[in-house]
Parts: C-alpha cells; sequence; structure tokens
C-alpha cells in the first residue's frame, strides 16, 4: 500500500488553520459542497423552486379568510372577546380624539409647548409651537389630531405591555430566555409583515391599525425595561435587602427608580416606532397624515403628499425632542410638581377662553396652499431635469441605468441559481459569521419561502434589497470614517442624522417620487436613505471606541493615517461593523418592503394587493414570505459574540 508523504511545512501549518474557526468551517463547507453539489444538481438539474415542494395556502387560507367575514358579526369569539377590545379602542381613540378637537389648536399649541418647555426648555417649546403651528398652516390640523389621538391610545397600551413583558423578564431568568428570540425576531420584522394578520381578526379601520401598533411598538418598551430591571447595581440592591425589604418594595423602591433612564428610554422607542406605524397603518384604515400620504402617493400627487409629510416630520422630531429631553432629566434633580398642575391649568383656561370666543378651530385664512407650487415645481422637474439633461443625463435616466445595470442582472442572476444553491449559500453565509443554529434557522426561513411558492417574487426583493444594501455599505461606512475622524464633520452630521432618524419610513417615499418617478429603483433609493443614518453612525462609533493604547503604538512604529485605518482601526471595530451591516439589511429591508406601494413589486406589492383588493390569501403568503425573508437576512448578517471576538 503506498504511503502518502506530508510535508513538514504543511504538517506544521495544517493544525494552526484547523485551529482557525473561519478555516475549519471554509474547510467543512468545502467538502459539505464537495459532496452535495453533485448529488443536488443530479437530482434537481437547475432551476427556480420545484413545484413538487410547494404547498398552496390559498384555499385554507382564502377559506379561514371567509369564515372570520361570514362569523365577524355572530361568533362568541368575535363578539364578546375581540368584539369588545375592538368597541374599547374605538371609544379609547375618539374620546381622545374628541378632547384635542375640544382643546382646540390654541389649547394643544399651549399644551405642546408648556410639556417641552417643563422637560427641556424654552428653545425646545417654541420649537415644538412652531411645529404644532405649522401643521395648521399647511391644513393638517384634523388630520394630525387624528394621528395624535391614534398614537396616544397606541403607546398607552404599547408601554403598558412592554412594561409587563419586561418587568416579568427582568425579574424572571426563565421568562427572559423564552422572551429573548421572539423579541429578536419581531424587532427585524418590517412593518408591512404585522397588518395583515391584524386585518384578518378586526378588518379594515382603526382597531385594526391600534393593535397593529401596539405589536409593533412594544418590543423596544420591553427590552429595555428588562435591561433597566437586570442592570440595577447590586450593592443599592442588598443594602435595600439588609433592611428586611420584601420584593415588592425593593422593586417600587429600588430597581424602578435605577431603571428610570432605561424606562424613558424605552418610552422614546416606543413613541418613535408608533408614530412610524401609525402612518404605515394609513393602508388599513388608520386615517390621519398617513392616509392623506397615502392617497396622494397613489395618484402620484407629490404636492399633496409633501404637505402631509411635513406634519409628519414635524411631530417625529418634536416627540423625539421631548422625550430625549425628559429621559435626560431624569438623571437630574426633579423639577416641581407642581409645574405640571400649571401647566394643566394653562392649557385649560387657554382652550376654554379660544372655545369660547370661536377660535378653537383652525381658521381657513391662515392655512397656505403648497401642493399646487410643489406639483408645478414637480412637472418642471419632470420636463428638465428627468431626462435630457447634457453630460450628467437626467434622474429618470439614474433610474433606468441603475435598473437596468445593477437590479435586473442581480435579480436574473438570483433567479438563474439552482434553488439548492442559494440554500447551500445561506447556510454557509451564516454559519461562518454565526453558529450551525443560525444557519440552520436562515436554511428553513428561506426553504419555508420556496415551500410557500413565491420564490421568485422573494428573489425580486431580495435582489433590490441586496443592491440596496451595497449602495448604503459603501456610502455610509466612508461617511462613518470620515466622521470618526473629524470632529468637525461629526458636528456638521450630528443634526442631519438626528432628523432622519426620526422620520418614519413612509415619508422617504415622497421626495424619491418627486425626483425619479416610481419603480424598483426609487424604492431603493428610499431604503438607502432610511438606512443610511444607523449605518454612519455605528460605523463612527466603533472608529471611535477603538484601544487609543493600539493607535498609539501603530504611529510609534511610523504607520501613516491610512495604515492605522487599514491595519488598526477597521480590523479592531469589526463588531461595529458587522452590526452595522445587520442593521442597514434590516431597514433596508423596512422600506424595500413598503415600496411595492410606489411600483416596487415583488412582495410588497402583493402585500398591498392583497389589502387593496381583500384577496387576503396573497396577502398572508406574502406577509409570511416577507417573515422569513427578514429572519433569513437577519441571521445570515447577525454575528454571535463569540464569533465576533474571534473574528477580532
Amino acid at each position: 500500500m503506498a504511503t502518502i508523504t506530508v510535508p513538514a511545512a504543511a504538517r506544521r501549518a495544517l493544525p494552526g488553520a484547523l485551529g482557525s474557526r473561519p478555516a475549519a468551517k471554509l474547510l467543512v463547507l468545502a467538502v459539505a459542497a464537495a459532496v452535495l453539489v453533485p448529488l443536488l444538481s443530479a437530482r434537481w438539474g437547475s432551476g427556480s423552486w420545484p413545484h413538487a415542494l410547494t404547498v398552496s395556502l390559498v384555499k385554507p387560507l382564502g377559506a379561514a379568510g371567509d369564515w372570520v367575514i361570514d362569523n365577524r358579526d355572530s361568533h362568541p369569539l368575535f363578539l364578546y372577546f375581540f368584539g369588545h377590545i375592538s368597541n374599547a379602542v374605538v371609544l379609547a381613540v375618539r374620546g381622545v380624539y374628541l378632547t384635542l378637537l375640544a382643546a382646540g389648536w390654541p389649547g394643544v399649541t399651549v399644551l405642546g409647548a408648556l410639556v417641552a418647555w417643563r422637560v427641556a426648555g424654552v428653545r425646545l417649546a417654541v420649537g415644538t409651537a412652531v411645529a404644532f403651528l405649522a401643521c395648521g398652516a399647511l391644513g393638517m390640523w384634523v388630520p394630525t389630531m387624528q394621528t395624535l389621538a391614534l398614537m396616544v391610545v397606541a403607546v398607552l397600551a404599547s408601554v403598558a405591555v412592554g412594561a409587563l413583558l419586561g418587568l416579568g423578564a427582568g425579574l424572571s431568568d426563565r421568562l427572559d430566555r423564552a422572551l429573548r428570540p421572539v423579541l429578536d425576531t419581531m424587532q427585524v420584522l418590517p412593518a408591512f409583515a404585522y397588518l395583515l394578520p391584524v386585518v384578518l381578526v378586526f378588518g379594515i379601520g382603526v382597531p385594526a391599525a391600534v393593535l397593529a401598533t401596539v405589536v409593533y411598538a412594544a418590543p423596544p418598551m420591553a427590552r429595555l425595561t428588562a435591561l433597566g430591571l437586570r442592570g440595577a447595581d447590586p450593592e443599592v440592591l442588598e443594602a435595600v435587602r439588609s433592611l428586611g425589604a420584601t420584593s415588592r418594595q425593593r422593586l417600587l423602591t429600588a430597581r424602578l427608580p435605577l431603571a428610570r433612564k432605561e424606562l424613558l428610554l424605552g418610552l422614546n422607542q416606543t413613541i418613535m416606532m408608533a408614530l412610524s406605524m401609525a402612518v404605515i397603518s394609513s393602508v388599513i384604515g388608520a386615517g390621519g397624515l398617513g392616509d392623506r400620504v397615502y392617497q396622494a402617493l397613489a395618484s402620484v400627487d407629490v404636492g399633496a403628499a409633501l404637505a402631509a409629510g411635513i406634519p409628519i416630520v414635524l411631530l417625529a422630531v418634536v416627540l423625539d425632542r421631548v422625550t430625549a429631553a425628559a429621559g435626560r432629566a431624569a438623571e437630574g434633580a426633579d423639577r416641581p410638581r407642581t409645574q405640571w398642575l400649571y401647566a394643566l391649568g394653562a392649557t385649560v383656561a387657554v382652550a376654554v377662553l379660544a372655545r369660547l370666543l370661536g377660535r378653537a378651530d383652525w381658521p381657513d385664512g391662515l392655512t397656505l396652499d403648497i401642493a399646487a407650487p410643489v406639483n408645478d415645481a414637480v412637472n418642471w422637474m419632470t420636463a428638465h431635469l428627468y431626462s435630457g439633461v447634457p453630460v450628467i443625463g437626467g434622474t429618470a435616466d439614474w433610474a433606468g441605468h441603475f435598473t437596468t445595470w445593477m437590479l435586473d442582472p442581480l435579480r436574473d442572476g438570483l433567479r438563474a441559481l439552482p434553488w439548492w444553491a442559494v440554500l447551500l449559500v445561506v447556510a454557509a453565509l451564516a454559519w461562518l459569521i454565526g453558529t450551525w443554529r443560525t444557519a440552520l434557522t436562515a436554511v428553513l426561513a428561506m426553504a419555508a419561502i420556496g415551500v410557500l411558492g413565491v420564490w421568485d417574487s422573494s428573489l425580486d426583493t431580495l435582489s433590490q434589497v441586496l443592491a440596496a444594501v451595497a449602495v448604503t455599505l459603501v456610502l455610509g461606512i466612508a461617511t462613518g470614517i470620515a466622521a470618526a475622524r473629524s470632529e468637525r464633520v461629526e458636528r456638521v452630521l450630528r443634526p442631519v442624522l438626528d432628523v432622519f432618524q426620526t422620520m418614519p419610513q413612509f415619508v422617504y417615499l415622497i421626495p424619491v417620487v418627486a425626483l425619479f418617478g416610481v419603480g424598483r429603483a426609487p424604492a431603493v433609493v428610499a431604503a438607502v436613505v432610511y438606512a443610511l443614518p444607523a449605518v454612519v453612525r455605528i460605523t463612527a462609533q466603533g472608529l471611535r471606541q477603538v484601544d487609543p493604547a493600539a493607535l498609539e503604538s501603530a504611529r510609534s512604529l511610523g504607520a501613516t493615517g491610512r495604515q492605522q485605518l487599514w491595519q488598526v482601526q477597521l480590523p479592531l471595530a469589526r463588531r461595529s461593523l458587522l452590526l452595522a451591516v445587520n442593521q442597514g439589511v434590516v431597514l433596508v429591508l423596512a422600506v424595500v418592503i413598503i415600496g411595492g406601494l410606489v411600483g416596487a413589486g415583488a412582495l410588497g406589492y402583493d402585500v398591498a394587493f392583497g389589502l387593496a383588493q381583500g384577496d387576503l390569501a396573497t396577502g398572508l403568503v406574502a406577509g409570511a414570505a416577507i417573515v422569513c425573508l427578514g429572519l433569513m437576512l437577519d441571521r445570515v448578517t447577525q454575528p454571535t459574540g463569540h464569533g465576533a471576538k474571534k473574528g477580532a
């Protein structure tokens, strides 16, 4: 029998190579590919997902939808459970809405300004008053109050549900372990995925919109509440325990006060996510500002969409600044509680006076119509900037070139791959970055898309996500590097990023439709702009947190600035860069799905079609595929702590 002689150098290198986790994984993947590819190719050949492995859910989902519709007014489950929930939501939203209308624009404006002054000072109070006055001046006072009423109810419910879940997770290790994967999954799902299940149960209207908002906005409150309770100072808790305090007393007098900063941060995040979802829920009958934007986009009326979009942005900025200031104020001394009573008394006095004088409703003479001039500007852009611009071309030309040169080849390339090859690539990426469990989850999620029968549509959506992520990472990481290396750049970018991160997803569609029209490219542009701030901030923060001793050592060895960046900062910031990729992917997917409303097609269009036409089977299947796609993308780009440390 012949003896194979291994060179001494190879024998010395082999243990080290296998000792490296990435190298060992690559070796296993190469062996698995060498075995599986010929077998799969011989059995299944090439092409799309085979029909034999598809399970049609159209008939059972259609039958379930018909049963719900037929029994919604007669079945005990709807009459005595869902019906009561729906009625309570309607009454609560109507009560808040009528209260806001009764206060009138003077009362609401004064209340907002006084609350802002109470938590942040005069400057924010003035900004808040100006924001509310701008909503009225744009002719959007009533829609703004509708959105605010829905948000008040949804935020209160989200905070109650999230705080209870967070309280349980903060006090119980078992519940924390059970909730963590659920909350992880919920926070990576696009907002559109939440709409159809609640529509199936509650129908189109305000109850469905509120409950979808609650489900979407509660996870941040739950996570931050649990984080605050678990992060309480052990020495303080031990001191309270030594004084003989009961578990309830320790919770009320120590844990909750120590977690106040996290609780207020959770409130901030819940409010911002509730506003985003309240706007998106316009497609299921939420009304308010979101409905104005939705109807305007449906008719490509950019002027009307902008008139409703500006109040959404102002509302988002005000709510973010006020709640963030409340969180910062929680660290300092409390102001006298009597100030709240004075603010409430002043609001009531102003509201009553305005009502007595007949000035509670916003005067028509103070309304500014911006729709017509904006549409004129869009028409001018269409005539002069869409195409035919010398040398650089026009925005429509750019969108067309991007679609032809990037989106189409990427989509066609993904569809040309054998389905089993896509699964192997997903498994390889997820395992290299994470563990075999994350790889298994990613593969099962991707395979579920094929089983649902929406393989081609999902690959179309995936191609848009990949193109948008590529552009986002190039721009975001480059900008983040510049911000990390220059204080001046960071100061210039900070207010811009603050505003962009507070704007709801829906709003980003308005300017891209004005500039690029409708189609897949505008949806990708909106996704890039939406995801860019998060990538920039995470990249800059990761680079700034690199150990100064490592940089000083590199400088002492004569490394140039470029060498320090490529050989020290970027490798040591690998964990932050991987987090930036993960967040970029999740945020891009959310907007690409909403892009179905402006011609992006694929899964987003299927959901919108199902909602608009009452075809719940089509919409629910697409929604389930969106959930699977989001789960797969999150697992493929989410490194484990162990893997990240090894890689660093």
